[in-house]
């Protein structure tokens, strides 16, 4: 699991610029046992009517193709 989160936390430092960029961040909250990724979107991001667009097509699309072992990214 410890290398999961690692491959996880390496891939939402290469989101994190785009988020960034719109005034925006992300943290990384947990990983559960299933590989729910939850995280929190910052900033710009944890207000914008986009949030769940960002979550779903941005983050969750590039944990998947970086760590295909992640099933799901959800907000808290």
């Amino acid at each position: 699991m410890e290398e999961i989160i690692k491959k996880i936390e390496e891939s939402i430092k290469e989101i994190r610029p785009f988020l960034n960029a719109d005034g925006g961040d992300i943290s990384l909250i947990e990983v559960t046992p299933d590989y729910v990724v939850k995280v929190k979107l910052l900033g710009a991001c944890g207000s914008c009517p986009f949030s769940l667009q960002t979550l779903k097509l941005g983050v969750e699309d590039k944990l998947k193709r970086d760590v295909p072992e992640v099933k799901e990214v959800v907000a808290v």
